[in-house]
């Protein structure tokens, strides 16, 4: 596995691929990988003969009482996880390499609407860092192919949504959730949890499910269920952050005449927080 840390060792390594005609994927990552992360590589390398992994932990995605500073960074475990599936290159830029201007000086790229609703109510400016640094990326990298788990849904829309507004050439593929064995989708910032709130986790999921399946059985009171699943929440100890459900494709709330659905909340436990969804398909 080739490691770089600078721009131009990339594209340096990408034009050879590129003159050869090899198709090359790129993976987007802040590192301190799990499954859901390698599932992504996985993927990747079935899709393009060149897998570009990106780590780095991107500032100006974070709100100023968020964990930056103790985001989880596992660089040599990464390092041998990345290795151990024959990973092509891993891009490991610093701060200074992405923003030489500083995040605050640096243009970003806005995508309205959709980014200012669930995570983006209650995270302002996230999905502008988030936005920036991807389209860096594409334009840095020139990838065929990009690789995003859909436990951030919202983040893949949103992406999507630049990418055909910006007509950006590259195609995203979206990989669905990777769980632990009791449902919790797997997560960087699980490693938070303490025990008793690992324990507790699962419910988050479990809470989904029940919604799919009241909706499944016709129940078109979609605002009730909401409601119900917030208090539900509350009283097995989390502390919600939103919990709606919407049309799948347009991130919209969903009316009862929408057949793509998907379900998405967010919830702290303790100081930990955790986001899922899950999707209904409505005949």
């Amino acid at each position: 596995m080739l490691v770089v840390a600078t721009i131009k060792e990339l594209q340096n390594a990408l034009h050879k691929h590129r003159q050869a005609n090899k198709k090359i994927a790129v993976v987007p990552t802040m590192g301190n990988l799990h499954e859901g992360h390698l599932a992504l590589v996985k993927t990747a390398q079935q899709h393009a003969d060149i897998v570009v992994v990106t780590l780095f932990v991107n500032p100006t995605q974070f709100g100023a009482n968020e964990d930056l500073d103790s985001y989880p960074r596992t660089f040599q475990d990464d390092c041998d996880k990345l290795d151990a599936l024959n990973t092509s290159i891993l891009f490991a830029p610093n701060i200074d390499e992405m923003y030489p201007l500083g995040g605050d000086q640096t243009t970003h790229v806005h995508v309205p609407n959709m980014t200012q609703v669930l995570c983006g109510a209650s995270r302002p400016g996230h999905f502008d860092g988030v936005t920036t640094i991807v389209s860096k990326l594409f334009n840095i990298t020139r990838a065929d192919i990009a690789i995003f788990g859909e436990k951030d849904y919202q983040q893949l829309a949103v992406i999507r949504r630049m990418v055909n507004d910006l007509n950006i050439p590259i195609k995203i593929i979206g990989k669905p959730i990777v769980r632990e064995p009791d449902g919790l989708a797997m997560s960087s910032r699980n490693g938070y949890l303490s025990e008793k709130e690992r324990r507790i986790a699962p419910r988050l999921h479990q809470l989904l499910q029940t919604i799919k399946q009241e909706i499944i059985e016709g129940n078109h009171d979609l605002n009730s269920l909401e409601s119900h699943a917030i208090t539900d929440l509350i009283e097995a100890g989390f502390k919600p952050d939103y919990l709606q459900i919407y049309q799948r494709n347009e991130l919209r709330p969903a009316t009862e005449n929408d057949k793509e659905i998907i379900i998405l909340a967010a919830a702290f436990l303790g100081s930990t927080r955790l986001i899922d969804n899950i999707y209904v398909n409505r005949s």
